[in-house]
């Protein structure tokens, strides 16, 4: 038989030892060290003025009082150390620096009950794609005194590193590199089908593909419109963000119906060969005047000109021109034209 405990090696008490209380309180002193272990600090030397109780943890290269006791445990009893042997899988709370540790077999290791999970939700379950997942009703990411980052990685060019918005577990709106190394904002009205809205290459040129413009000209020829006639257009030259041709003119060509509400940039190109006074004016719905010219001379040389004008526009409006005098217009491409752009 042994005369101690295989874990905390207490002393046994023999059937024949004499003074028995000796091996019982020096199991006690034992007990009341390893029980709720707490390490003052890991020394290689004692400290000048121990106090009763507190336990060390000997560092190489022991020394002093210390000396040949690298690895253990020193507590102070009585005046005197106990040296004891730990164990691998024992537990210590280390004061010095405010941590767990648990011994491995071969030393002092820090213990890290989180460690590396493969998953981890905080008020939710993670899982194999969303393996950091919170249900909160916000996280705050802040700094520790200066500035802060948050970093989202992707392997390769051609794999997505963005932030994706959900209504109801169904995606409307993107940012971020999707598919390229090109920044994008695209949106999805329905969570499958998604339109790029805004994109910045790497030499920070912007992109805005579903931003409203049109450049429409009616073609034809020359020709020479009835005062106080309406015509439209056919041939939409540049196209983007939804203008479409609507109802037949009678004058010729077809309404050019606004997409999206909101601020237009309008502009009226006009190629003619006055045979006197003439307009060609922009209207909206066929009545509000949006931009106009008007050359008020007599006859003269063909000639080009231009008219600017900014209208707030509503989806389904219509736009066409309005003509007065007889003068012939040139409504080839690059000659009588319109081009109207979303601001």
């Amino acid at each position: 038989m042994s005369e101690a405990t295989v874990n905390l090696e207490l002393p046994y008490i023999l059937p024949s030892q004499a003074q028995k209380h000796v091996t019982h309180n020096e199991a006690l002193q034992r007990l009341d060290a390893l029980t709720q272990l707490t390490i003052t600090a890991s020394l290689a030397t004692p400290p000048s003025d121990p106090q009763e109780g507190t336990c060390f943890h000997v560092t190489a290269p022991a020394a002093a009082a210390f000396a040949g006791k690298d690895g253990k445990l020193a507590l102070r009893q009585d005046g005197d150390w106990i040296f004891i042997t730990p164990r691998e899988g024992w537990h210590g709370w280390f004061m010095a620096e405010d941590r767990m540790k648990i011994h491995d077999g071969s030393g002092w290791i820090i213990f890290d009950p989180i460690g590396t999970p493969p998953f981890f939700g905080v008020n939710t379950t993670a899982d194999s794609t969303n393996r950091l997942a919170v249900a909160a009703g916000a996280t705050l990411l802040t700094h520790e005194g200066s500035g802060h980052q948050i970093k989202v990685n992707k392997a390769a060019a051609g794999d997505t590193a963005s932030l994706l918005f959900q209504t109801n577990w169904s995606g409307r709106a993107e940012m971020g590199l999707t598919g390229s190394d090109e920044f994008a904002v695209k949106v999805s009205a329905n969570g499958s089908t998604w339109l790029s809205a805004l994109s910045i290459t790497g030499q920070g040129q912007v992109r805005m593909p579903q931003r409203p413009l049109v450049r429409a000209t009616r073609g034809g020829g020359v020709l020479t419109p009835a005062s106080g006639s309406q015509t439209g257009f056919s041939t939409l030259s540049v196209n983007q963000g939804g203008f479409t041709l609507g109802a037949a003119v009678a004058g010729g060509g077809s309404r050019l119906i606004v997409p999206v509400t909101g601020p237009y940039l309008i502009c009226l190109g006009v190629e003619a060969n006055p045979a006197g006074a003439f307009s060609v004016t922009v209207k909206v719905n066929g009545t509000t005047v949006i931009a106009s010219i008007n050359d008020n001379d007599a006859a003269s040389a063909s000639y080009g000109n231009c008219a600017i004008g900014m209208a707030i526009l509503t989806a389904g409006n219509w736009l066409v021109l309005e003509h007065t005098g007889t003068t012939p217009l040139d409504f080839n491409y690059d000659k009588t034209e319109l081009t109207v752009v979303m601001l």
